[in-house]
């Protein structure tokens, strides 16, 4: 009967001390998939090593916290600070990468509904993968179906959204995200999503001015090849920046 080597060079003990990190970027790197601040890898990500992650992600914030000589035994206001942030960025503000894509129950168009449909203003909650600073704003979609369009819930183009925005990102690459996600979900001849928002890496650091928005579009379909179709639906949005 053979044994478990359990010596300290053994594979079973190195892994055992492997950083869950590590093992996830192996795990990348084994399957040629790239892990940008925007990617989803939760397909990468077994089950239970998103605790391990956070505890992780929260040693590795308190080393910062005392990079930045900040007191976090003395100061009551930062002696758990370390877990907060690791809480933060895993389970909220970028869990868009760690977790799986929302479930989205696709109907059939049996009416063959083939009119302008236009859903908005949904509220976005993202963060700047320059410098982790919050990109908070607005979007709104636009679909025009046709009879073999998928019609998913408004409620669920939220929750693509969030999903899409809960990471690092960059408005002009999110935006583009999204539409993808939503093409392939729903099948329409059209799709067009315009994007608002403010970056606090402007207002927060940097020129300091919060006053200044991103406006961007991704125009799909009939919206691209059709000028007055994207009219109507730009008319039709709110001039939030404007108000």
């Amino acid at each position: 009967m053979l044994m478990k080597s359990n010596t300290p060079d053994s594979p079973a003990l190195l892994d055992e001390g492997m950083p869950v990190s590590v093992k996830i970027r192996e795990r990348l790197a084994l399957a040629k998939k790239r892990f940008h601040a925007n990617d989803n890898i939760a397909a990468f990500i077994e089950p239970g090593e998103l605790e391990k992650l956070l505890d992780e992600v929260e040693g590795k914030m308190q080393g910062v916290l005392d990079s930045l000589v900040i007191d976090t035994v003395g100061d009551h206001n930062t002696n758990n600070t370390a877990r907060r942030v690791a809480k933060m960025y895993l389970n909220e503000v970028f869990k868009g990468r760690y977790v799986d894509g929302p479930t989205v129950t696709e109907f059939p168009n049996a009416e063959h509904l083939n009119e302008l449909i236009i859903v908005g203003p949904i509220t976005v909650r993202s963060a700047c993968s320059h410098h982790f600073c919050p990109v908070i704003g607005q979007l709104w979609i636009g679909v025009m179906p046709n009879e073999h369009t998928n019609v998913i819930g408004l409620s669920k183009y939220a929750r693509l959204a969030e999903w899409i925005m809960g990471r690092p990102q960059i408005q002009e690459e999110a935006v583009v995200q999204l539409a993808d996600l939503i093409q392939e979900k729903t099948r329409p001849d059209g799709l067009a999503i315009v994007m608002e928002a403010s970056h606090y890496c402007m207002g927060w650091r940097g020129v300091k001015d919060l006053d200044s928005k991103m406006i961007n579009s991704v125009m799909r379909g009939v919206f691209l090849k059709d000028p007055n179709l994207r009219r109507e639906f730009l008319s039709l949005i709110p001039k939030k920046s404007n108000s």
